[in-house]
């Protein structure tokens, strides 16, 4: 009786809830009937109610193809470098920004970090064509101005790695940056005083209280980013990658697209979806025991 009393209360609340509901059941769960495609032998004109089972043959085709093996490396690499390299990003720059005490200067600073992840992977794509291209180049064209050789930014792949890595952190530091900031404006300000007055200085109070202060959503973020680490965007690594540097941009989203959608194996390509997704859960639970083991903190 109570719950019901709350919920006519209340009920502009509930109705809120409706559209993202309907969204997960569509979009999120609805989906998961697909999934049985990976243990049948998908056949277009019988759909999937039709089409035979074959059990595990079709992950035993995936665990013999030695493309998928590749792309597994290359995507839990590329993931470890940007745990190392573009998760410290945010955190760096948060910090920054809250130290400023010139707040136009700060506005100013934020708006710019933050463009980047509204912009679309295709028109980061034509920028970095433009900026670090071989032969057109915004780069390469000063360097050959002096006389120096031109790099192959996109053309090797240990450049393009380089490349890629730069690129992420430019794209998603300034939406990072957003999260940490909101974590460090709750810190109770009287704590940097007494620091002051204890005759702490900058660097003191970062270290003992600013990163005290978030290590919850330090902790939060981290385990999200490693429960990520066999589910890689489609989108930067195709626009970015080419077929000279596939040895480090093949990765399991452009390979269940080769197979999937340029193939039509789409029994091989859901096999491959399940197990990033069945991989990703393994890590991230084993992230979240970690954290909570290591640092009292968790998400579950």
């Amino acid at each position: 009786m109570k719950n019901w009393i709350y919920i006519r209360r209340s009920w502009q609340l509930y109705v809120l809830l409706v559209l993202p509901l309907i969204y997960f059941v569509l979009f999120k769960y609805g989906p998961m009937y697909g999934v049985q495609v990976a243990f049948k032998d998908f056949n277009f004109f019988q759909g999937i109610a039709g089409s035979d089972w074959v059990g595990l043959d079709i992950f035993r085709e995936v665990f013999q193809n030695n493309d998928f093996f590749k792309a597994l490396r290359n995507t839990l690499f590329l993931n470890l470098l940007d745990i190392v390299v573009s998760f410290p990003a945010p955190l760096i720059l948060a910090i920054m920004l809250y130290e400023l005490r010139i707040a136009w200067f700060k506005k100013m600073a934020q708006t710019i970090l933050y463009i980047p992840h509204f912009i679309s992977w295709v028109i980061i794509g034509g920028i970095v064509l433009q900026v670090f291209g071989t032969q057109s180049g915004f780069i390469n064209n000063m360097l050959h101005g002096f006389g120096i050789q031109a790099i192959p930014f996109l053309s090797d792949k240990y450049y393009w790695l380089f490349t890629y890595l730069i690129v992420g952190v430019w794209q998603s530091a300034g939406w990072g940056t957003i999260l940490y900031l909101a974590a460090l404006t709750g810190i109770n300000k009287e704590l940097f005083e007494a620091a002051e007055v204890d005759g702490a200085n900058r660097f003191r109070k970062i270290w003992h209280i600013s990163l005290p202060g978030i290590k919850t959503t330090i902790a939060t973020l981290l385990i999200i980013n490693l429960g990520n680490m066999v589910a890689i965007g489609f989108d930067r690594p195709f626009i970015i990658g080419n077929v000279a540097v596939r040895d480090f941009s093949d990765v399991l989203s452009t390979f269940v697209y080769r197979i999937g959608m340029q193939s039509g194996q789409i029994s091989l390509a859901t096999a491959v979806g399940l197990f990033q997704a069945l991989v990703g859960l393994l890590f991230l639970l084993g992230a979240n025991y970690a954290s909570k083991k290591l640092a009292d903190e968790s998400i579950l």
